[in-house]
Formats: structure tokens, sequence, C-alpha cells
């Protein structure tokens, strides 16, 4: 193989609007299918894209032997289902974050993996791959900024609509899940270890059943990482990482715009450096790393293991506000 041929689970907003167009510009992959539980919607939606195939199940298109790969942009509590669906048809997964409801279910999906090892499965965390924080991770490394003690994350966007799934709770909506997932990531990936404990805090919406808005300290032995994420809240994101000799302003950490440049700035006692970062989309990048993986049949740049560790920071998260305390992880 020297092309992966994708299939997409459902016309979800993210994927039509984002990452299908984003994943048709691969160098090692293409959207070859793309499936619905209505066969006109998949039509026309795969017309609007053109897309070749179109599939009026998901079934269907895991059936389709042309199909290697499958990126699943499903509401979370059928994240792990499709994705097993998926696994034991052949196909390899990219599934949108967060991988599962809870680390339970997160396990069950491993189990699966497990009797399918030549399958390859990645949570979607798109972020990683585009060079502002490649470059983060690269400063942090190297001591530009001496000793990491501190990270600090805001997300939050507004969105009260009764009928978005962000909003039900059923299928595992609320603002932790949602966007609360990546400052819990980023930590995880700047201090490349797991957080000892955590003390969080959840504001929960009394319409919805589901947090509107969550704030954390995720305690690293010493060093921390704190959070507020919120969809409820005027759009913003920041991240700022500070260590004892200087920080890092990450501009725009998570949605980097595909169509504008991106800007990250070091500061230190020489003063401000800044770095402009091409145009470049972290959705296309994200693709064709997977891409490659299975062309080369090695591993993939975050191997589910990850996914498994950051769902256990979110349980814990929802555990301490229950305690009303700090949770060990």
């Amino acid at each position: 193989m020297d092309h992966v041929n994708w299939g997409v689970l459902s016309t979800a907003r993210i994927g039509v609007e984002k990452v299908i167009p984003a994943m048709q510009q691969c160098q090692s992959g293409s959207i070859t299918g793309l499936a619905s539980r209505s066969l006109d919607n998949a039509q026309a939606v795969a017309a609007q894209l053109n897309i070749e195939r179109s599939y009026g199940s998901y079934e269907a298109m895991l059936a389709d032997p042309d199909i290697h790969a499958v990126y699943n942009p499903l509401p979370n509590h059928l994240h792990v289902p499709w994705t097993i669906k998926a696994i034991e048809a052949g196909k390899h997964v990219l599934c949108e974050k967060p991988i599962a409801l809870d680390v339970q279910e997160a396990m069950q999906l491993q189990q699966v993996m497990q009797q399918h090892p030549d399958v390859k499965v990645m949570e979607a965390f798109m972020y990683r791959f585009h060079p502002q924080w490649q470059r983060a991770l690269e400063l942090v490394k190297s001591g530009a900024i001496g000793e990491l003690r501190t990270i600090q994350t805001f997300f939050s966007y507004f969105n009260d609509d009764p009928s978005n799934i962000r909003n039900s709770a059923e299928m595992g909506g609320g603002g932790l899940m949602d966007i609360g997932c990546y400052p819990v990531s980023v930590a995880r990936y700047l201090y490349g270890r797991e957080p000892q404990r955590i003390i969080a805090t959840l504001d929960i919406d009394p319409r919805f059943g589901i947090d509107r808005t969550a704030s954390a300290i995720m305690d690293f032995g010493g060093p921390t990482a704190t959070f507020s994420c919120s969809m409820q809240l005027s759009p913003y994101q920041r991240t700022q990482i500070v260590g004892t000799g200087g920080r890092i302003d990450i501009e725009i950490p998570f949605n980097a715009p595909p169509d504008a440049p991106t800007r990250l700035w070091l500061f230190t006692g020489s003063g401000r450096e800044e770095t402009v970062f091409p145009l470049c989309d972290q959705y296309t990048l994200q693709a064709d790393a997977f891409s490659v993986a299975v062309i080369t049949d090695s591993s993939v740049p975050t191997p589910l293991s990850d996914a498994i560790d950051n769902m256990r920071v979110i349980d814990a998260a929802v555990a301490s506000h229950k305690a009303g305390d700090w949770v060990t992880i």
C-alpha cells in the first residue's frame, strides 16, 4: 500500500466543515467514502465535497474492502462502539477526542485492539501536529525557559443550544469532555509525565445536566498545570508555559486557523522573541502522519495508551468535584 483510502463515519459538522476538506489535501491518503444513516444525506454531502463513494449505513462502509482507514467524528458516546466495529472490520481508526466516556470504556477498546494487533487506532488531538506546539515542546526540552514549573490554559466558547450534542449528558457532553481534554493533554505533553493528583470544580448547567464551566489544578509532583474551560463564556483561548527562566505564550493554541499565520512568543531575560508559523492545516498534518504510519506499518504518533491516560485524568477531575477534594490519579 502506498496510499490510504479513508472513509468517514457520519456527516458530523466537524468533519464536513473542517476535517474532511483538510484530509482531502493529504499527500498519503484521500477521502474515498462517506457514510450516513441516510443514503440521500450521504450522497448529497459526498457530492458537495467531491467524495467518490457514499453509503446509507455505517456498516456498509465498514464492509467495503477498498476502505483502509476510518475517521470517527461521531458523538462521544459512539466513539468506542463504532471504533470497535471498525477494528473488527479490519479498518484503522482515527477517532475524535475524547476517546471514550470514561477509563473503563477506553480499556474495553484497548482489549479489542490487543486482539487485532495489525490495526492502528489514534485519538485525534490535532493540535500536537501543529508546528507551534512542536516548537513549544522543543523550547521546554532545551531549557529555554529554565525549569518548567506551571502551565496555565484557558479555553472557552458559547453554546447553549438544547439540540447540540455537546449539551447532552447522555451523549457524553459537557465542557470538560469537549474542550477540557485539551489542557489536560497539553500539560501531559509538555511535562512528559502524568499528574499525581488533581482538584477540580464543575459548574453544572441545571437545564442540560452537563458541566458548562470547569476549573482544575493538576499537581505534577510540585510543578502544576491549571486550566479553566467553558461552553458558556465569551470565546477565548490561550496557553502560557512558565519556567524559572522565562515563559512561552501561544496565541491560538487549539483552533489554529489554516488560512492565517499563528504566533508564539518566548519571553526571557533577553527580551521577547516572536515566532510566526506559516500557513498550515493541523488536520491535514494529523491525517498525513496517521496515513504514513499505516503505509509503513509503524507506530502511530500518539498511542492508545496516551488516550487512556488522558481519560484517567478527566475521570479524576469529575471525582474531585464530587468529593470536593484532591483526588490521586
